[in-house]
């Protein structure tokens, strides 16, 4: 591998910045090594050949794992409505959201 390539504190610094994420001096001169290091990785990925590399959305076949959707048998309304907290007129009661009047 090659040199890393080259960041600076003040890029990082600035980066920092923008993100809102306050690094200490030590924290600047550490994260610009390592992002140097990550260009320099990306820079080697570039001059793969790649021609003969079909392009693919992921790297795994991929199957459907969900099952049929078959109906079933429905749930029956009042036994369900008979373990909830409240419920009225055949329906869930819940507390009013978005200052909804009751």
């Amino acid at each position: 591998m090659g040199e890393a390539a080259a960041i600076s504190t003040d890029q990082v610094a600035h980066v920092a910045r923008l993100a809102r994420i306050e690094l200490t001096p030590d924290e600047i001169e550490h994260y610009a090594g390592h992002l140097g290091r990550v260009l320099e990785h990306a820079r080697e990925l570039e001059d793969l050949d790649l021609a003969d590399v079909p392009p693919l959305a992921h790297p795994y076949p991929l199957r459907n794992v969900f099952r049929d959707d078959v109906a079933g048998s429905p749930v029956d309304r009042d036994e369900v409505l008979s373990q909830a907290p409240a419920a009225s007129g055949g329906q869930f009661e819940v507390p009013p959201v978005l200052g909804e009047e009751a």
